[in-house]
């Protein structure tokens, strides 16, 4: 019976294998979104060129929301793949993030939860910036969407503070 036992907790340990075509999927999602970026970058340019302040600042918090996505993706690869799968080994390399390796799943959810807020600002400040493309009920849909978010981080934040302080 221990044998099974152990074969069991083996395929179980071993499990977390499956993982990776999840991140290297992630990895892709960079790649598509570096395609996306040089779109709105190029298009960007005849903005920046002939359209109006208000049409630049929305581009530029386009490009802004694009590079936020794909640094959300690489946070989620990196602390994803080092916390369930396995450690990242980088050698001695000056460029290895500081963080990588020290992101617990608390640390990994608020940064989560952090950066959706500030991707959902940025699309509050388009809009805000875009009156007339918007119903006063999108614009109310909107800014409560990203309340609910911020509400959630705060609860969020409470909970792994008491969790915290329970340990202590």
């Amino acid at each position: 019976m221990r044998k099974v036992e152990h074969f069991i907790e083996v395929l179980i340990f071993n499990s977390r294998w499956m993982l990776v075509p999840f991140y290297l999927g992630l990895v892709i999602s960079i790649a598509l979104l570096l395609i996306k970026f040089t779109k709105e970058f190029v298009g960007f340019i005849s903005i920046a060129i002939g359209g109006s302040g208000s049409d630049v600042i929305i581009s530029v918090l386009t490009l802004i929301d694009v590079v936020m996505i794909a640094n959300l993706l690489l946070i989620i690869i990196f602390a994803g793949y080092e916390n369930f799968v396995s450690k990242i080994d980088t050698g001695d390399s000056e460029d290895r993030p500081n963080w990588m390796g020290h992101v617990t799943f608390s640390d990994l959810k608020m940064k989560l939860i952090g950066s959706i807020i500030a991707i959902s600002a940025i699309e509050l400040l388009k809009a805000f910036l875009s009156l007339e493309n918007y119903t006063n009920t999108e614009l109310a849909w909107q800014v409560g969407i990203h309340m609910t978010f911020v509400v959630s981080a705060l609860l969020f934040a409470l909970t792994d503070w008491l969790s915290a302080k329970k340990k202590a």
